[in-house]
Order: structure tokens, then C-alpha cells, then sequence
């Protein structure tokens, strides 16, 4: 019967929450001017002339619907290799996966993976190039490693004296900021940044911030350029030409995956292995009048899901209107879980950043007894983040 009712109320908050309309516009509809980093090749053209260029890019990497690297080549520019993050040159990798090595078959570019034993590029493999170019779609989240690969790749130029070329592109989540800063003692390589989970940046204001604030190894700062965006602010709800990863499909997954994401540190599903991933979570044990759903293997997302096979019980939030970060998926699964003890992964540690979240929950503090401890870190974190701001808030900002 409890958990009954507590199956009820969380589905009147969601009902509620459902209900909410959406503040943010996407860009084809509000802004059909901005321009990409990448977009800019009179921008950048002349940095990389006569130069040897790596290049950091994936499948996100492209230009009028063209992979990047296809472009420069044409153009003559000098690309000696292909630096790879996570899911690999052509994001074929599912989460976690190594990244190998090896030779693209449609360039015949050598491929140096990032994502594996080897997150940061050596001496020698930065011996025969001059400058790195960096153009990664991110999603403006903590955890997701994409700027994590950018900080290694920015730590090895500094330490070789390499240019770091960096090519803005929107952040789908940069219309605000929220969730607990990281602590020094949870640095891995889901979260390398005393920022919050969503930090509000760009790329290339994140490397700015990265540098500006001696973040890198021996409190060097690498020489970086960063091509900027035009017409971009914020607020400007990007829809993204491609996803950016293997289980982010849609913007809704990407806009919920700062909070679905912590159940990664759980046992509770969050839809791997169907195709919403980032769109769902439930478990097993759960009412089974609630939303069901049943992992399997899917080849190129992922073949090996928690639960596979199983009918999992829970939410279905693909509808909830301009998601933000929130505790209540969390403290709602916890609260019906019923072996509390076994809720927790230690990953859920190097998720949330911190070594208190976890007991917060355990406690039974509220999301807003728990949100008002991040207040004064999150206030130091805005004024921080304002020093490195390449672009306004707003669009009323743009013309003022």
C-alpha cells in the first residue's frame, strides 16, 4: 500500500511537471543566422595554413553536412593524424568501449585513439604536427568525456609547446546552471573540473576557463585560439544535426541526461539497450502498473544492458516539456527501492562529484534541503563563469 501511494504521488509531479511549457525555442525558429566555429573558414583558414594540423574530431565533426576533415583536406590543409575521444573517428563505439587505434578507411589518415589506456597525447605523437584543431559537438554536462579528452589534449600542447585550435559549437545545455561543484578528491576521468554538472559553457569557453584558471597539470596554460560563434547567445536552444553519442538519439535525451545519467552510479535502468535510452528509468521490482519497458542487445548502442531481457518498471519522460536538472528521478527511485543498502554504486561517487549527495540522500533530505548546500559554491561559480563568457545570456543582450 506505501508503495502504492508513492507510486501515485510522484505521478501527479510528473503529470504536473509534464504539463510545463517550453521556454526555449529551437534555433531554426528563433535564429536561423548563427554561425559555427567550424563555419568560419576565413576565420581560421590562415591559422592552420601551411601547418601541420591534427585533428580532434568524431562524427560530429561537420561542415554543411561534410565531415570536417573531408573539407580541409580539399582545401589543401596539411592534416597529418586524426586524435579520437570516446566512441571513436566515426562514433561507432558504444559507451565505454575501447577506442582503437588504426587507419580511416575513407582518408587513410592514422587514427590515434584517446579513449583507453592512452587519454593524452605523448611527446611523439605530437612531435610531427604543429597545432591540434578541435571541433567536438559536447552537451555541456560534467561527466560526458568529450571535454575531458579537450583538457589532456590542451595539458599535452602545453607541455609541448603546440597550439590549441578550438571551434565553438553550442551548448544544448547552456541555457543555465545547476547541480553540486566537484571536489578535488572525486577527479576522474568523468569529472576532471571544479564545476558544477551543468556548467553553462561552451567548449571554448570551458577551455578558457580551463586555462585562465591554471587547471591544467603543473598549472600550465597551453596557447589556445578559439574561433568563436556568431549570432549565438544561452539561451538558444541548439537542436542537434547529428546525436552525439550512441545513446543520446534525441534533444530530449540529451536534455535529461544531466539527471538520468547519475542513476549510472545505481541499479536502476535508464533504458540502455532500447531505443530511448536517457528518456526512461525503472527497475524490475517497481509497481508493475507503471510504464514497462524490456532492455536487449542493440548492436552500436548497447549489446550488453543491465536488466537484458527483463521487464523493467518505471517512468516514461520523453514527453516532459524543456527538462532541467533535477533530484527528483533520483530520490523517487531510491525512495521504492527495496534494498537500500545495495542502491548505490561507488561510480555514483565520481558521478555527482562529491562525497555528500549520497548521504543526503540516504538521509532523506529533500531536493530543495539538498539544492540550498550547493547555494553558496554555485554562487562563487556564476561570478567565475562570467570572467570567461564569449557570448551574451541572452538575446536581448546581443543588441544592447
Amino acid at each position: 500500500m506505501k508503495q502504492a501511494l508513492l507510486i501515485l504521488t510522484f505521478s501527479v509531479i510528473f503529470v504536473s511537471c509534464n504539463s510545463q511549457t517550453s521556454e526555449l525555442p529551437l534555433v531554426s525558429e528563433v535564429d536561423k543566422h548563427l554561425t559555427l566555429g567550424a563555419e568560419r573558414l576565413e576565420a581560421y583558414l590562415p591559422i592552420i595554413k601551411d601547418r601541420r594540423v591534427a585533428m580532434a574530431v568524431n562524427h560530429t565533426s561537420l561542415l554543411g553536412g561534410r565531415h570536417l576533415v573531408d573539407t580541409l583536406l580539399d582545401l589543401g590543409v596539411s592534416i597529418v593524424k586524426v586524435f579520437a575521444p570516446e566512441h571513436g573517428f566515426r562514433g561507432a563505439q558504444e559507451a565505454g568501449e575501447l577506442v582503437e587505434s588504426g587507419i580511416d578507411p575513407n582518408t587513410g589518415l592514422p587514427i590515434v585513439s584517446l579513449y583507453g589506456s592512452n587519454k593524452k597525447p605523448t611527446a611523439d605523437q605530437l612531435e610531427d604536427i604543429d597545432l591540434v584543431l578541435f571541433d567536438v559537438q559536447d552537451v555541456g554536462v560534467r561527466f560526458y568525456t568529450y571535454i575531458s579528452t579537450m583538457h589532456y589534449l590542451m595539458e599535452a600542447c602545453a607541455e609541448n609547446q603546440k597550439t590549441m585550435l578550438i571551434l565553438d559549437r553550442p551548448n544544448p545545455n547552456g541555457d543555465y546552471v545547476a547541480g553540486p561543484i566537484l571536489q578535488n578528491d572525486q577527479k576522474s576521468f568523468v569529472g576532471m573540473h571544479p564545476i558544477p554538472i551543468v556548467h553553462g559553457l561552451t567548449v571554448g569557453e570551458l577551455a578558457k576557463m580551463i586555462n585562465g584558471e591554471r587547471w591544467l597539470s603543473g598549472k600550465g596554460a597551453c596557447q589556445l585560439k578559439v574561433v568563436p560563434m556568431k549570432n549565438y547567445h544561452h539561451q538558444l536552444r541548439y537542436s542537434l544535426p547529428v546525436k552525439p553519442s550512441p545513446n543520446l538519439p534525441t534533444d530530449q535525451s540529451i536534455r535529461l541526461y544531466p539527471s538520468l545519467c547519475l542513476f549510472e552510479g545505481s541499479q536502476i535502468s535508464i533504458g540502455r539497450g532500447t531505443y530511448f535510452p536517457f528518456q526512461v528509468y525503472g527497475h524490475p521490482t517497481f509497481g508493475d502498473s507503471l510504464f514497462s519497458f524490456s532492455p536487449e542487445s542493440i548492436p552500436g548502442m548497447d549489446q550488453n544492458p543491465m536488466y537484458k531481457l527483463k521487464k523493467c518498471y518505471g517512468w516514461d519522460l520523453r514527453k516532459v516539456e524543456a527538462p532541467q536538472f533535477t533530484l527528483r528521478y533520483l530520490l523517487n527511485a531510491y525512495t521504492l527501492y527495496p534494498e537500500k543498502d545495495n542502491f548505490f554504486k561507488d561510480y555514483f561517487y565520481l558521478l555527482s562529484g562529491n562525497n555528500l549527495l549520497m548521504d543526503q540522500i540516504k538521509q532523506g533530505l529533500s531536493e530543495e534541503e539538498i539544492q540550498a548546500s550547493w547555494i553558496p559554491d554555485l554562487d562563487n561559480y556564476k561570478q567565475l563563469r562570467k570572467k570567461y563568457l564569449l557570448y551574451p545570456e541572452t538575446a536581448d543582450d546581443q543588441t544592447r
